[in-house]
């Protein structure tokens, strides 16, 4: 965070039925998986980039997608995401079989991938990329006739996620001014405009200095409250504090899974990725 940028204000604390999300009569209980894989597979000519994987990812829960490079992460995520079919396996969202679904019609449905999905618009404040998103999620993204006082009936909705993320003293600011952290702050409180039933996030802290690390892990243990989220991340200390299941990759299948500790003193996890330093 550059010397010239106020400090990020804190974000404020999220209670039952606070404002980053409702739980309507219905909903999943913590726990319930809302994501699944069965025997994923995807063949790159004669290449197997992801071999029988199986995963559940559950409701209010944070899950984490972790292996050394070339692990087979990214493939899984665009797998579950649609933007890459499997050669085989299924794919189940909430019970529904997503696995032939277009990409589009997977984020419509409720599961989003962060920092790609909702990417911002460097040239808008805060406030407009939060409403830009709540535009599309009730329908008035192509209604360019209307103007945009006829927008701000969501604004309150738009400064409660501003807030919520502990945004409120940018609003008004350019996104382009905003440092790198707290754009990915703004990226989250886009994408939870879009009301997703689970949020995919692909390496949420890299790049970010120890305060930004800080910020973005309170913001998505927060957002797990009401959220399945599955994160790639390779900052295992975020892991360990943050996450209540781990899933270990190595040449594309899981090599191990459970929580940190057990995968941590997992000897293959060690000797594969981790190292001792980390046990």
């Amino acid at each position: 965070m550059s010397a010239a940028e106020p400090r990020q204000a804190a974000p404020r604390p999220l209670t039952a039925g606070g404002p980053l999300s409702s739980s309507p009569a219905g909903s999943p209980a913590k726990g319930d998986t809302v994501l699944a894989c069965r025997g994923l597979r995807r063949d790159f000519g004669g290449f197997t980039a992801v071999r029988d994987v199986d995963l559940d990812i559950a409701h209010a829960e944070v899950h984490a997608l972790i292996g050394p490079n070339g692990a087979g992460k990214t493939t899984v995520f665009n797998l579950l995401t649609k933007f890459l079919q499997p050669t085989s396996g299924q794919i189940t969202l909430l019970g529904e079989d997503i696995t032939r679904t277009p990409p589009a019609k997977v984020a419509r449905l409720g599961l989003v991938r962060s920092f790609q999905i909702s990417a911002t618009f460097p040239h808008l404040t805060v406030l407009e990329n939060v409403r830009v998103a709540l535009q599309r999620q009730n329908g008035l993204a192509v209604q360019f006739w209307r103007s945009l006082d006829s927008l701000k009936r969501l604004d309150g909705r738009a400064m409660e996620l501003i807030e919520a993320v502990g945004l409120a003293e940018a609003r008004d600011r350019p996104a382009a001014s905003l440092s790198y952290g707290r754009k990915r702050v703004l990226e989250i409180a886009t994408t939870l405009a879009l009301e997703p039933k689970v949020l995919l996030l692909d390496e949420p802290m890299a790049g970010m200095g120890h305060e930004d690390v800080e910020v973005i892990a309170a913001i998505i243990r927060d957002v797990a409250r009401r959220h399945a989220v599955l994160m790639v991340e390779h900052n295992l200390k975020v892991v360990a504090d943050l996450c209540d299941r781990v899933t270990v990759l190595q040449r594309g299948e899981i090599l191990a899974a459970g929580d940190y500790r057990t995968v941590s003193s997992d000897e293959r996890v060690r000797t594969a990725y981790m190292g001792t330093d980390h046990a």
